[in-house]
């Protein structure tokens, strides 16, 4: 099964791979949690972050792993640190970050149907992770909570200086082919360089970092093992990049139209199932009156029908037989 997270063991200790969606093809974190457990007590990991971000939860099982192993946890940002992402870099001694990549926070979001209870439970809930989340970045860069809030409701993109700038990496690496190798359209402030980073063909392989001092850092040979990331899921024609504003408001319209169907076909209950499979409005009425069908007794021609039977005597007739029995 295809995952998005790579473990492995070198002579110098373990690198660890998180090149995808956190959560993604089915795949939660328990596995990431059991191999990391594995790894012999102390051991270096060097763990290496292209990600959009993925499951909150499952990052913050993660980070609470790497906080808890023994050995000294060096954090590389490859690309983007974004969303979750960034909150399992906060989780390193040292966070090394190229030139031109980037780390953005935001605040933690979920989809929930139902009643206004179960709104404000959610939203109760998800205040609850964004405290989770502003402690995480609070004790890596030393900065007030009040200001790291402010930061995650805006949805804040940092570039390397800006990072370290703010407490939020240590060391600043020499830049690196960006690579977005997934769909980042879903947010709102997203950089342009982002954006043509996502619209760009990918290269096969991807640079060894170096150190302050221009030498690569030992880890070469681990570097050109790298898995090349595969194309963006969403390129605009023409290779311009997507208006996020635009991708936003298409989505927010079709989950609309989804939920409305699904009202008038008295089958609300269905619609988390179409937006989760990102079905079509056409499949979507389709799948509807296919579950009215079934749910509606189907009309036989053997069934009664209305007005007089092929056997039934005309009332003339019945008038009359009735009134000679009598005579």
């Amino acid at each position: 099964m295809k995952s998005w997270y790579t473990i492995r063991a070198r002579a110098s200790g373990a690198e660890v791979l998180i090149y995808d969606e956190i959560g993604a093809y089915g795949v939660t974190a328990k596995g990431f949690l059991a191999e990391l457990g594995a790894l012999p007590e102390g051991t270096p990991v060097d763990l290496r972050l292209n990600s959009p971000g993925g499951s909150v939860f499952d990052a913050v099982a993660i980070y609470n792993a790497l906080k808890r192993h023994a050995g000294d946890i060096t954090v590389w940002i490859d690309g983007i640190a974004a969303s979750a992402a960034s909150y399992i870099a906060m989780a390193g001694d040292t966070i090394v970050m190229p030139e031109n990549a980037f780390l953005m926070i935001h605040d933690p979001s979920g989809l929930v149907m139902g009643t206004a209870e179960d709104m404000r439970a959610m939203a109760e809930a998800l205040d609850k992770v964004k405290g989770s989340l502003v402690s995480g970045y609070v004790a890596k860069s030393g900065r007030p909570e009040d200001e790291i809030a402010l930061l995650m409701a805006a949805e804040t993109w940092l570039d390397a200086q800006e990072a370290l700038d703010l407490g939020f990496i240590d060391r600043i690496a020499a830049p690196v082919k960006l690579a977005a190798a997934f769909d980042v359209a879903r947010f709102r402030n997203a950089p342009p360089e982002v954006l043509e980073a996502a619209a760009e063909p990918v290269e096969p392989t991807i640079a060894a970092e170096t150190s302050p001092e221009g030498v690569p850092d030992g880890n070469t040979q681990a570097d050109a093992m790298l898995p090349a990331p595969e194309p963006a899921s969403s390129v605009a024609d023409d290779n311009a990049a997507p208006d996020a504003a635009i991708v936003r408001a298409e989505a927010i319209a079709h989950a609309r139209a989804v939920i409305d169907l699904c009202r008038l076909a008295g089958q609300l209950q269905m619609a988390g199932h179409f937006l989760e499979e990102d079905a079509g409005l056409d499949a979507v009425r389709a799948a509807l009156l296919a579950a009215k069908a079934q749910t509606d007794p189907e009309i036989f021609p053997a069934h009664a029908q209305p007005g007089p039977g092929p056997t039934a005597r005309p009332w003339g007739d019945v008038i009359a037989r009735t009134f000679r029995q009598k005579g």
